[in-house]
């Protein structure tokens, strides 16, 4: 057997066991679906807001360089529907004109603010409350990082709960009263994941989204896409098995005391560095909480939506992808005396080993069997056409298959694309993306293996482009 044909074999398992696990947590997203709909039917947002039982809430909301979206995303997050919040908004040394924007916006004053914790950050150069919205706080303080951010946040949450959010993301009304159900139903919750939605080509009046459309460019139609695979089929599916492994940086509720005996989120001042500081946050909320024989719940909702501004261009996709692959495996390493260990469990023996070796190092894989696939095709045998023709199966007939199934669960569920023309899109989208877009996506990961092998610890620019907003009448 040649080395091409071994890379071929290897690559095949990969993708069958890879798409097996996709389906198992599709199906098993289906009946999580249905029983989050029934709850919401028996104690609807209106009953919990009328309770009196829901906790306090303090979003923290880290801005570097969001002059772009800054504005727009506090007018979201300020009419939440929900009864005792605030808002944390750290600018985190930006060299624009976020914080000028802020205080033109909000009519920032300068204020003082208790704090809770003590976790070692970047200096505060000052603190800020909104004369016109009394809830609304900016810090503003040295660069450090978004983890670093995160951390002076928290030392300046009085609240039980934190909610960590991106400055660029708009949060729907409902998304507070939602995400903070699995507290109100099991008092062991420590942490819950929201799902998060593209927002590029709909638009937004008054921080809300008020149409919501497919977007324009191509680039952000696929990871429409990669959103429904990865937060509906994905997370919902892994939520079942109570091995909720990931929660998104852009939307996350977290019990502020247990992430503090923790330590709070990983920077170079507490020890670690990682761009994959919410990755590496609930891994070690698992560990901890494991480790200390303690009963938790770390849980995952995907109707409290939050939107966010996904990247357009090539360059910026790239950049994006490399760092969530490095950051996956900046914290798995990290981690990973948990792999394979009775001690963690469910953690230990599925979670884990999926995010490692699947999602973790499978670009390798990927990759390599890609280039084997196409080496095959033009130059095998007809030894060879068996071969790529079971690759093709697996790879790319598999992929579409679990695309479809993803979008089922979006059209079941949500219907937030309710255009017949959006729904056929979709679904030649997950034909499209199979030729082209997956193999680059496939090449950016690996670049992230690449950089993550060198002890690379930039985080890469990003740019915004801003919301669009609706035509004034």
């Amino acid at each position: 057997m040649t080395l091409i044909e071994i890379v071929s074999f290897l690559t095949i398992s990969y993708f069958i066991v890879l798409n097996l696990v996709y389906f198992v947590t599709s199906i098993l997203a289906f009946s999580r679906l249905k029983e989050f709909s029934s709850t919401l039917d028996a104690y609807p947002d209106s009953l919990l807001l009328s309770s009196g039982f829901l906790p306090p809430i303090t979003i923290i909301a880290p801005a570097y360089n969001e002059e772009a979206t800054c504005v727009e995303s506090t007018h979201s997050l300020l009419a939440l529907e929900y009864p005792e919040y605030e808002v944390l908004v750290v600018n985190d040394g930006s060299k624009d004109l976020t914080l000028a924007r802020m205080q033109e916006a909000f009519d920032l004053q300068p204020a003082s603010r208790m704090t809770s914790s003590e976790f070692p950050t970047a200096s505060v150069r000052g603190i800020y409350q909104s004369r016109s919205k009394p809830n609304l706080w900016m810090i503003d303080k040295e660069n450090g990082g978004k983890a670093d951010s995160l951390n002076t946040g928290i030392n300046y949450t009085l609240s039980p709960l934190f909610c960590a959010v991106d400055a660029d993301s708009l949060l729907e009304k409902s998304a507070l009263t939602r995400i903070v159900r699995p507290y109100i139903e099991n008092s062991d919750t420590v942490a819950v994941g929201g799902i998060i939605r593209i927002i590029n080509g709909s638009t937004v009046q008054d921080g809300v989204v008020s149409n919501i459309t497919m977007p324009a460019n191509l680039l952000a139609r696929f990871q429409v896409l990669e959103y429904f695979r990865a937060f509906l089929a994905g997370r919902m599916g892994w939520e079942a098995f109570n091995a909720t492994f990931i929660i998104s940086g852009a939307f996350g509720l977290f019990h502020r005391q247990t992430v503090v005996d923790a330590g709070g989120y990983s920077t170079k001042r507490t020890g670690f560095e990682t761009v994959g500081e919410d990755i590496e946050l609930v891994v070690r909320l698992h560990r901890v909480c494991l480790e200390q024989k303690r009963p938790y719940r770390i849980s995952y909702v995907p109707d409290p939506v939050a939107w966010t501004e996904c990247p357009e261009s090539l360059k910026i996709l790239h950049r994006q992808r490399s760092r969530w692959q490095r950051g996956l495996l900046e914290s798995t390493t990290r981690h990973l005396p948990m792999l394979f260990n009775p001690k963690y469990g469910r953690i230990g023996w599925l979670a884990f080993p999926y995010y490692f070796f699947l999602e973790g190092l499978g670009p390798i894989i990927e990759f390599s069997g890609f280039l084997a696939f196409f080496w095959l095709l033009f130059t095998g045998g007809p030894g060879s056409y068996l071969l790529t023709f079971c690759f093709f199966l697996a790879a790319f007939v598999l992929g579409m298959a679990l695309s479809f199934l993803a979008i089922s669960l979006e059209e079941i569920s949500f219907k937030r694309y309710p255009k017949f023309s959006d729904l056929t899109q979709l679904f030649l989208l997950s034909v499209l993306e199979c030729f082209g877009y997956r193999q680059l996506n496939a090449w950016w990961r690996l670049h992230g293996v690449y950089t993550f092998l060198r002890g690379n610890k930039e985080w890469g620019k990003m740019e915004r482009k801003g919301f669009s907003a609706a035509p004034k009448k």
